[in-house]
């Protein structure tokens, strides 16, 4: 015989603890917001206020259709009642709870439909704390929350969430309300906006016909659509659409689209490009449930962030049907791919990230001579400083037609090949980049305008790999050019007849080592 018992959860432990499921307040705001859509608002505004007294509250106002004492009671209750249409935002029924208290102690609704009176609910942890119990305390509005509501929403129906005693948004200040605290909540919101622009995408933009039109305020100010993919400009590359039986025999559908985006200085202006905001950290795949981003930017844990993969953004769009196929978590926050969706996003993946990394590296090679074009301003300024206290052997008998020269140093004379050329930019006489040098070699010496100088082949890819990523770090550049100089100084201080060709052997043979040892490094980010 079976005897089963009721195992009701401790009310106080339970609310703490489920304050620690791991929402960020981005995600968490995120997940308010999806409330507001599943409510059929047009309308969400967001203001997060800081009192003088340096206590932080946030409003979210909606004129979605509202919700009368039952459904304000079902909305607080963990565990709510699942919503009528499948393919609603929200999920589990937990989120607007688990997302607000994460940051607050004290959440109420304000509402009404349009044909119930405006209602109050509140769920406060410190009741909770003190009476133990799971109670919900409905009322109707105070004068302030009236004008909250009326400011807000006015006379139509709709909801206001409030997150009263926000103690988990700021570190303590010394001054609670004073200028660290506010910069510190200018931030957040700053990166509140970023991340809501993103994420409802297609509701935000007017032009996108995949999900129902809203409009979203910050303090007021329009919240614009930011569109990963950049649309218009980005070069759709591949996309396909798989099959994934589900446990019942039933077949649904995902579909997956690849993009590489131009680079930088191939946008038809400044604005696109900044808007596109080409990054290491933005690419990878963008996970999308009922045209809400739900996860990304990133691989999968397939590949790993690289910059010769910051040109590629993948579309990864599915509907509720495959919720428990992905086992969506309560955040609605990642996806798990079993092993054979898995295998599937990654063939399609590899492909894909060839053709953006080959797109990258053209770009690279174009762009590398034109960023060292005023990198080495600084070393020639400094060798120019210190020429006349270093020894330098006496070359005449220069041949400009035949890239020869004698060399007379403290081992006698040699005629040798050297490099005969002139500064394109004033002053440019002891360290010049050019696009390649025979054998592939990094360096070589050269005379610039009479000066003993030394050429940077900007095809190697120690100069793309260490010099590029470092261009505009005057220090690091000219150590980094001191040494080649001194190198080559030091070779046409020591050459003669016999050795000639055993110091090229010995470039080439470090040129060699120097590509290998780079191999691996990163390639420079896009637009360095």
């Amino acid at each position: 015989m079976n005897n089963f018992h009721e195992v009701v959860p401790d009310p106080k432990r339970m609310v703490e603890g489920l304050r620690d499921t791991g929402y960020e307040f981005i995600t968490a705001i995120a997940d308010v917001v999806d409330n507001s859509i599943a409510a059929d608002a047009e309308t969400i505004s967001i203001q997060p206020i800081l009192d003088l007294r340096g206590n932080v509250s946030i409003v979210i106002a909606d004129n979605g259709i509202g919700m009368n004492q039952d459904e304000l009671i079902n909305a607080l209750k963990y565990g709510s009642e699942p919503r009528k249409v499948k393919a609603s935002l929200g999920k589990f029924g937990l989120g607007l709870k688990t997302a607000s208290t994460a940051f607050c102690r004290r959440l109420v609704l304000i509402s009404k439909t349009s044909k119930s009176d405006l209602l109050t609910a509140s769920w406060d942890l410190d009741h909770v704390a003190t009476s133990n119990k799971w109670e919900v305390e409905i009322d109707v509005p105070s004068k302030e929350q009236l004008e909250i509501f009326k400011k807000n929403i006015g006379d139509h129906s709709g909801t206001i969430v409030i997150w009263e005693k926000v103690d988990r948004l700021l570190k303590k200040y010394t001054q609670p309300s004073g200028q660290a605290a506010r910069k510190s909540l200018e931030k957040n919101v700053n990166e509140l906006k970023k991340h809501l622009a993103m994420v409802f995408q297609r509701y935000l933009d007017v032009n996108d016909n995949r999900a129902k039109n809203i409009t979203m305020f910050m303090n007021g100010e329009k919240i614009e659509p930011w569109d990963p993919f950049s649309k218009g400009f980005s070069n759709l590359i591949n996309k396909a659409q798989y099959d994934v039986e589900m446990p019942d025999g039933s077949i649904s559908k995902f579909e997956i689209k690849a993009y590489v985006l131009p680079r930088k200085e191939e946008f038809p202006n400044n604005e696109e490009a900044e808007k596109a905001n080409i990054s290491n950290e933005l690419q990878g795949v963008y996970i999308y449930r009922e045209n809400r981003l739900i996860n990304g930017p990133d691989w999968l844990k397939m590949f790993t962030k690289e910059p010769h993969g910051s040109l590629l953004r993948v579309e990864f769009n599915f509907d509720h049907q495959l919720d428990e196929a992905f086992h969506i978590d309560i955040k609605k926050s990642q996806i798990l791919l079993n092993e054979t969706v898995y295998d599937v996003v990654k063939s399609f993946l590899t492909p894909a990230r060839r053709q953006a990394q080959e797109t990258y590296r053209k770009g690279r090679a174009k762009t590398t001579p034109e960023a060292a074009k005023n990198g080495h301003q600084e070393s020639n300024r400094n060798i120019e400083t210190k020429e006349g206290e270093v020894n330098q052997p006496v070359v005449d008998s220069v041949d400009p037609t035949k890239d020869e020269a004698n060399i007379t140093n403290s081992q006698g004379t040699a005629r040798i090949k050297l490099k005969i050329t002139s500064a394109t930019r004033p002053k440019e006489v002891f360290v010049q980049t050019v696009e390649s040098i025979n054998d592939g070699l990094l360096w070589e010496p050269c005379l610039i305008d009479s000066h003993i100088g030394v050429c940077l082949n900007t095809s190697h890819p120690y100069y793309q790999k260490v010099y590029v990523p470092n261009i505009t770090e005057g220090v690091t550049i000219q150590g980094m050019d001191a040494l080649m100089w001194g190198l080559s100084i030091s070779e046409l201080n020591c050459v003669t007849e016999s050795t000639k060709n055993l110091f090229q052997e010995l470039r080439y043979e470090v040129s060699r080592n120097l590509r290998k040892l780079v191999e691996d490094l990163p390639d420079p980010e896009s637009g360095d």
